[in-house]
């Protein structure tokens, strides 16, 4: 019998993967309540309560809600970060949509929003 060895990420290594995502304006690949998700994090803090979490805009992968064709609002989410498991940077296109108003309900106190990073823009091959 061979023995296979996982690599645990800890909350820190999950902060910093999506920390990166958020400064890169990267998509990241993660498990979130048992189901594999696409996010492209957009700001990632504490809420009112002092927990972090990551506003995300899910653009693929399983959802419980379901998700509606990208670019619909109705795919932002608000994800408590020490929930994710196996979260990947994954090079892909990023996505958002309108209506980014969750961000104070979601992340009351930010550490990074991808907004502050005006100068990358995927979109334009930055």
């Amino acid at each position: 019998m061979r023995v296979v060895q996982a690599q645990i990420q800890t909350v820190e290594d999950i902060y910093r993967l999506v920390w990166t995502a958020v400064a890169k304006k990267q998509p990241i690949e993660a498990m979130y309540q048992g189901r594999f998700r696409l996010f492209c994090p957009h700001r990632l803090g504490r809420n009112r309560q002092g927990r972090l979490r990551v506003l995300c805009y899910q653009y693929g992968g399983e959802s419980r809600s379901g998700l509606q064709p990208v670019g619909s609002p109705a795919n932002w989410r608000c994800v408590a970060l020490e929930k994710l498991s196996r979260v990947k940077l994954v090079e892909d296109a990023w996505r958002t949509a309108p209506n980014h108003s969750r961000p104070a309900s979601c992340v009351a106190v930010p550490d990074i929003d991808a907004e502050d990073h005006p100068e990358r823009d995927p979109q334009k091959g930055q």
